[in-house]
């Protein structure tokens, strides 16, 4: 049987992503080439390695759901909470229809995601997205302190995002009930404290984490 030829890189993520899941990480690209029916250079012509690959199946996750978003005709006219939430809703959707391959990659890891090198692509194009949707921020009428704001802004937000994924990986209900609840409460909290506004949705954020965690034990 001939090789196949022009192999993208779309192609080379599914059959990765599918070999993992169904016989784990394969010993070589020679292997991963031979299972699939293609000569390894052209694995080569995509990714340095495996790492490198896997970096970009997470970058793909964000950068599928920013496409998503901006195919819908209102999300131009979206505030930058309805986009972050948007943007929040429509990840975890595509994540949780790759499930099993985010948690043969992430579950079992006691590191803090934020050190975790395949989550690197998948930060890069967070940042970008969050440094777009025009955050309501404080003019210091300084452009050192500025920029030291923006940049603590975007690293709150990918904190958040972490957070949020952590709670996901561990959420037991139905369609991931309880993981809606957490975005819609975890971004009410933080606009509430960005715009300086009463902390009751602090404490109701407090409270529901609590419930979580005593119902975990």
């Amino acid at each position: 049987m001939a090789k196949k030829k022009n192999i993208t890189q779309e192609k080379l993520i599914e059959w990765y992503m599918n070999t993992v899941l169904i016989s784990g990480k394969p010993q070589s690209v020679f292997a991963f080439a031979q299972q699939n029916n293609f000569d390894e250079g052209e694995f080569y012509k995509n990714f340095s390695s495996f790492e490198s690959l896997e970096k970009a199946i997470f970058q793909v996750f964000a950068k599928e759901t920013i496409h998503m978003l901006h195919k819908t005709e209102a999300y131009k006219d979206y505030s930058s909470k309805e986009r972050l939430l948007s943007f929040y809703f429509t990840f975890f959707e595509l994540l949780t229809a790759n499930r099993s391959y985010v948690l043969s990659q992430l579950k079992n890891s006691k590191m803090d995601f934020s050190k975790l090198s395949v989550l690197k692509g998948l930060r890069e194009e967070f940042k970008v997205f969050v440094g777009g949707i025009s955050l309501e921020k404080i003019d210091f009428k300084n452009e050192r302190i500025n920029k030291i704001q923006d940049k603590t802004i975007v690293e709150s937000y990918w904190f958040q995002l972490l957070m949020i994924l952590k709670f996901w990986l561990e959420d037991e209900s139905p369609n991931f009930e309880k993981t809606d609840v957490f975005i819609e409460k975890t971004i009410k909290a933080s606009f509430d404290i960005q715009q300086i506004a009463p902390v009751k949705s602090v404490v109701d954020l407090a409270k529901f984490l609590w419930k979580e965690k005593m119902t975990m034990v």
